[in-house]
């Protein structure tokens, strides 16, 4: 097998994988990736990957610019591997920093699929032979795949952020919106040296919460509202109203995927929280009129994460220890109108 890895990327967030591909002082691989007159999607792989250890670069979400949807992202994602696993690649494997269809981890009512299972199908089907992921909806969605699977966490990220920002300690208190991300929080809250509090919500329907409670003292302190990805952005606006009133000075919310789906940016723009802060697991372009969000790179953690791989090193080494990488940073990305911060 070739030590020198090659990456290639479809189109749903190549901004992240060119940004991967230089902090690693490689290139993305040269590839076809378009559709026919018919809609289907066509691949061709424009180098020889015979012997290689390819990485796909590709999170299963809609572009920036919304011409790839997320069937189509996936798609992409399916055939590339295909396209690669019968070009004699030595072994693939799949980088998919935001895996779709995560939050369908299980049936909540009958006749409905699993379709994160689906999806892990899919990808072994077509040939992967490891999966490197960020903070999965379901930690447990791993157990659906019968292969070696980093499911790497941005929380260094996200709390370096807020350490800059003085946002750590006695100033803080770290909220769970969920009783499901109470041990998230609880890992933010130690890193942050600072209290936990927990919202409690119940969902009459889906994408639709209403909150019940607030355990925990708010009072006099910033609240920071952790949680893994923000969707609709209702939750979180129903929360920060519900944290405020019972006496938190501001309200920030960070989170790992920016899905934003439908209105959520302007729900949170016209929201009680004072900075809305993610990662670029998932791209979004927003416009001058969106002030509140920032959007951080990743992409040491997954250029360290593949250097790591390659040369058999321990991945879980780089989250064992104090925050910080170890390839040099070869700067942030720049996505239109965003405020950028590389961690």
């Amino acid at each position: 097998m070739s030590h020198n890895p090659l990456i290639f990327s479809g189109n749903s967030n190549r901004a992240l994988a060119e940004e991967i591909a230089k902090r690693l002082k490689l290139h993305v691989g040269k590839s076809l990736v378009d559709k026919f007159k018919n809609e289907e999607t066509r691949i061709e792989i424009g180098e020889n990957v015979r012997g290689s250890e390819v990485f796909v670069i590709q999170s299963i979400c809609k572009s920036a610019d919304g011409r790839i949807g997320v069937n189509d992202a996936l798609m992409e994602l399916l055939l590339m591997i295909d396209a690669l696993r019968r070009a004699s690649a030595a072994r693939i494997t799949a980088v998919i920093p935001y895996y779709g269809y995560a939050k369908q981890d299980k049936k909540t009512k009958g006749r409905e699929p699993i379709s994160a299972k689906v999806v892990a199908n899919l990808l072994k089907i077509t040939g992967v032979k490891r999966l490197v992921t960020m903070d999965l909806h379901a930690a447990q969605i791993q157990g659906f795949f019968d292969l070696p699977v980093d499911n790497l966490v941005a929380m260094p990220v996200l709390c370096n952020y807020l350490k800059n920002e003085d946002l750590c300690k006695d100033r803080i208190v770290v909220v769970s919106p969920d009783a499901g991300g109470v041990h998230r929080a609880e890992l933010f809250a130690k890193r942050l040296e600072s209290s936990l509090a927990i919202v409690f919500k119940r969902r009459p329907e889906p994408d639709v919460s209403e909150v019940t409670d607030i355990v925990g003292d708010v009072s006099g302190k910033i609240a920071v509202v952790v949680d893994d990805m923000i969707s609709t952005g209702g939750t979180l606006a129903k929360a920060a109203e519900a944290i405020k009133a019972r006496g938190a000075t501001k309200v920030y919310t960070v989170a790992t995927h920016g899905i934003f789906a439908g209105d959520a940016m302007r729900v949170l723009e016209d929201s009680e929280i004072e900075r809305v802060i993610v990662t670029n697991t998932i791209p979004f372009a927003a416009g001058e009129a969106y002030t509140k969000f920032v959007q951080l790179s990743i992409a040491q953690t997954f250029a360290d994460t593949i250097s790591r791989i390659t040369t058999n090193r321990s991945v879980s080494a780089l989250f064992d220890g104090e925050e910080g990488t170890t390839l040099p940073d070869a700067g942030p990305s720049e996505p239109a109108a965003l405020q950028i911060a590389s961690a």
